[in-house]
């Protein structure tokens, strides 16, 4: 890769450090309460090896199939690498995506709760869990509605034994997300929950504001696709 990409993806990636360090200060937060997952779907490893080479080790993927191509040997090469799941997980990849993971995002329906429960059962791995959330009740948009949250909660944990680690959420295009944030944090408090994966590259510092343990940034990072 020529030095005139990799210089603007490490530019990129110290800027959007330096505005989320001012978002924790804004919102008197510790500086060490907010992971920054840096979204490498589509790009290769050419494009990504550049940001592990300064330090990044949290990354998301929207696919697995895609992650397992080039995930493994990015991983032989640098210790330390997490990989969180963003995007929708498919039943028959379930097996798969434990494996390759540390961190699913999308746990979004009663088929996928049950599968996850039997492949991490089976494969004995400890793995992050977040409950999607359709904040928006966008029709074509994945995610466990508002008011049906708090009781999918408590079947993944009571009847499907998952450790439920907190909750995601996409606000709409349109909408102003701060109200979509604050919303998700209600959820998350009232049902013991300390993780919270909201905030993308156009909302992430007022994602942080209301309390975003967990930013997902992409296009602001690694350029447009």
């Amino acid at each position: 890769m020529s030095e005139a990409l990799i210089i603007p993806a490490i530019s990129r990636l110290e800027a959007i450090r330096v505005d989320i360090a001012r978002a924790l200060r804004d919102a008197n937060r510790d500086a060490s309460s907010v992971n920054l997952i840096a979204v490498s779907k589509t790009f290769d490893a050419a494009a990504i090896t550049p940001v592990l080479e300064v330090g990044q080790r949290i990354f998301g993927e929207n696919r697995v199939q895609e992650a397992a191509i080039k995930w493994p040997t990015l991983c032989e090469q640098f210790n330390g690498v997490e990989l969180h799941l963003i995007g929708p997980l498919q039943s028959n990849k379930t097996a798969e995506a434990v494996d390759l993971f540390d961190c699913i995002h999308t746990v979004d329906r009663e088929k996928i709760a049950a599968s996850l429960g039997a492949e991490i059962a089976k494969q004995g791995k400890r793995i992050k869990l977040f409950i999607q959330v359709n904040t928006g009740a966008e029709p074509q948009k994945a995610g466990i509605l508002s008011q049906d949250a708090d009781s999918f909660i408590a079947r993944c944990r009571d009847v499907h034994g998952l450790t439920i680690s907190g909750l995601m959420c996409i606000p709409p295009v349109e909408d102003n997300p701060s109200p979509h944030f604050a919303l998700l944090g209600k959820i998350a408090e009232r049902n013991g929950l300390n993780e919270l994966s909201m905030g993308m590259s156009a909302d992430f510092e007022q994602a942080i504001r209301l309390g975003a343990t967990y930013v997902r940034v992409g296009s602001a990072l690694f350029g447009g696709r």
